[in-house]
């Protein structure tokens, strides 16, 4: 694949070995999951692979995370530091990070701070590995439809709470209302993410929208 990362070449030089560190983050939950280090060669091969691939200083030649666990890393964009001589990497793991088996290589769970977003994964999760008895399974299986129908049905049941200004039940008929819309966000196809953008355009006002909060 072509190259799609731009920015100003890093400062190898400042380096005696010619190596810098890249820090790869997860694109989605912005999770830490490793360190590596990347030369000028190692940094091509990611950018043109799309793949990310380090310097091994143990084996003195180029790596691509995952080439044998087939755990790999697909880099989403490449950010440099201030200094021009670090590397953030955003990638997506494909598997677990840590040659131990963990997701990162701190021992931590690869999964947002936001719950939103874990929740969104676990939905997904349910779509790629079917569970049964599960209901998110049983209302995916439905179709987008019922999916559709049941955040209408929620929705006009936050809509009766707030007007009846009972707060701890507005509280739980939005939460299954929030619930079933990251469902039919999974039967659409669409993520959580894509919503977040929209929304952050908008307050930056980049998209000319008027609907600034």
């Amino acid at each position: 694949m072509a190259s799609q990362f731009v920015f100003e070449s890093p400062d190898f030089d400042k380096m005696p070995d010619g190596l810098i560190p890249a820090i790869v983050q997860d694109a989605k939950t912005r999770q830490v999951l490793m360190l590596g280090y990347m030369n000028r060669e190692a940094l091509q091969q990611t950018k043109d692979t799309g793949l990310v691939t380090f310097f091994s200083r143990s084996r003195q030649s180029l790596w691509t995370k995952g080439e044998t666990s087939g755990n790999t890393l697909r880099v989403v964009n490449i950010l440099l530091d201030c200094d021009q001589d670090t590397l953030l990497v955003l990638a997506i793991p494909d598997g677990p990070v840590c040659h131990t088996g963990a997701d990162t290589c701190w021992q931590q769970k690869n999964q947002a701070s936001n719950f939103l977003f874990v929740l969104e994964n676990l939905i997904q999760e349910r779509k790629k590995s079917p569970v049964e008895g599960s209901y998110t399974n049983r209302l995916l299986s439905s179709g987008i439809a019922k999916a559709a129908q049941k955040v209408g049905e929620e929705a006009v049941e936050v809509v009766i709470e707030a007007m009846g200004n009972r707060k701890d039940l507005l509280v739980n008929e939005s939460a299954d209302l929030l619930y079933h819309l990251l469902v039919l966000f999974a039967a659409c196809d669409i993520s959580l993410e894509e919503v977040e953008q929209v929304l952050q355009l908008r307050h930056s006002g980049t998209n000319g929208n008027l609907n600034k909060p």
